[in-house]
């Protein structure tokens, strides 16, 4: 996948990539375009990672597969680990 990423397609990639938990996305308004993601714990409802994606981040696949492959890691060494997952072709 090398073609820019749209906005909702990057916000069901990064979904998917931290399946089991659940993530919340949202920006500003009047933001500069910035993406910002709170992983949460679907059984107690408590955030456990947080990540914000400026848009040449989030529409380039290759610097998002880097952005959530380093908070799946991150996650992990926590002791909370996520489904298997790999980026969209």
């Amino acid at each position: 996948m090398n073609a820019p990423l749209r906005f909702n397609d990057a916000l069901l990639i990064t979904d998917r990539a931290f399946k089991p938990f659940k993530c919340v996305a949202w920006t500003l308004l009047e933001g500069d375009g910035e993406l910002s993601i709170t992983v949460v714990d679907g059984a107690e409802s408590r955030p456990v990672a947080r990540c914000k994606m400026s848009s040449s981040v989030y529409s380039d696949p290759v610097k998002l597969e880097e952005t959530l492959e380093r908070t799946r890691e991150s996650l992990s060494r926590e002791g909370m680990n996520c489904a298997p997952w790999h980026m969209p072709e």
